[in-house]
């Protein structure tokens, strides 16, 4: 085969592994730079009209196009939220910059510093994302007391980094991401998250029950296979460009985005998760589910995540998310107090 002419880092710093398949991936992007030229242009004419960019049904289905990465800061700022939020505290960032910090809080982001992306060029000690990291994390820790700092914030934080090259407009999703999209999630109880992973396992049981019954059969708990998937809301999961197509839905239309993809990922893989005979192999089935090439097809795999699970509609997650809530808080009622 000819030499790739492709580098072996890729345009958001991460380090190609030594298995990359070079082949697939230019076959890939030859079908997908078409695409982001035509989304490009089509972008270009909505946002050079001066419109703001609102929530209408054509930004809604250009966004679950593809937002092209020049744009996104300013679209992912404008559909979630974000910006409104802003606006009502144009200098709190800084101000939070000023201090003084918390060491608690300070030792708890710093631990978590040289473990995010340590294959990405931009997170190494010599360059200075890191930096910018921290100071996203710091400043969020000390605007929500409740959250603080946990873990998984920092791939979220410093993804948001590389796409929008800014701490600011960093800090602003971080914070509507933790506190409109995904509520308690990031809370010491996790109480948002426990119960969206009960949720999960409910639609499974309806669009796919063999593989809900096959899971259950093989001891296999839904929490050790997703919860990565929702914390990190797929980065450190999914190829970038991928994760990045879904965050641009997720921003537009919120948490259900996380279910469609995640229903996709099991019903296309159906096959081979119902092949597998143990717990092992069952779990190493679902890491290797997200490094396939369905995958790192990110166009094709966006188109798929709103037809392959079918209908999921917002009332009936809100449904399955009061039904599971109630279930946790009886059952913490019955527990004995610590």
């Amino acid at each position: 085969m000819a030499q790739s002419t492709f580098s072996t880092v890729d345009e958001y710093g991460f380090e190609r592994h030594e298995d990359f398949d070079y082949e697939s991936y230019e076959h890939f992007m030859s079908v997908y730079l078409k695409v982001l030229a035509s989304r490009a242009q089509k972008w270009a004419t909505l946002l050079g009209e001066g419109k703001s960019v609102k929530r209408t049904n054509t930004v809604k289905r250009y966004v679950r196009k593809g937002i092209p990465s020049e744009h996104r800061p300013s679209v992912w700022m404008a559909i979630s939220e974000a910006e409104q939020m802003k606006d009502q505290c144009p200098d709190l960032y800084q101000k939070i910059l000023d201090g003084p910090f918390e060491k608690e809080l300070v030792d708890l982001v710093k631990t978590d510093l040289p473990r995010t992306f340590p294959d990405n060029i931009y997170f190494t000690k010599e360059a200075n994302h890191q930096t910018h990291l921290f100071n996203v994390l710091i400043a969020y820790a000390h605007n929500n007391r409740v959250v603080g700092y946990c873990q998984g914030l920092n791939y979220i934080a410093g993804l948001l980094l590389l796409a929008t090259k800014s701490e600011e407009t960093s800090f602003w999703l971080l914070k509507v991401l933790v506190e409109k999209i995904l509520p308690d999630y990031y809370t010491k109880t996790m109480d948002g998250l426990i119960v969206d992973i009960e949720v999960l396992s409910e639609l499974v049981k309806s669009k796919a029950p063999d593989v809900h019954q096959h899971v259950i059969n093989l001891g296999l708990p839904w929490a050790v296979i997703t919860t990565k998937w929702f914390v990190c809301l797929f980065a450190e999961v999914l190829p970038i460009e991928t994760v990045l197509r879904i965050w641009d839905c997720l921003f537009y239309e919120g948490s259900k985005i996380l279910f469609r993809v995640c229903i996709t990922l099991i019903k296309n893989n159906r096959a081979l998760i119902l092949s597998c005979n143990d717990f092992t192999s069952l779990a190493e089935c679902f890491k290797a589910i997200v490094k396939n090439a369905s995958a790192l097809h990110c166009h094709e795999f966006m188109q798929s995540i709103f037809k392959v699970p079918g209908t999921l509609s917002n009332s009936t997650i809100i449904k399955l998310r009061a039904r599971f809530a109630k279930q946790r808080r009886e059952q913490q009622q019955k527990e004995p107090p610590r």
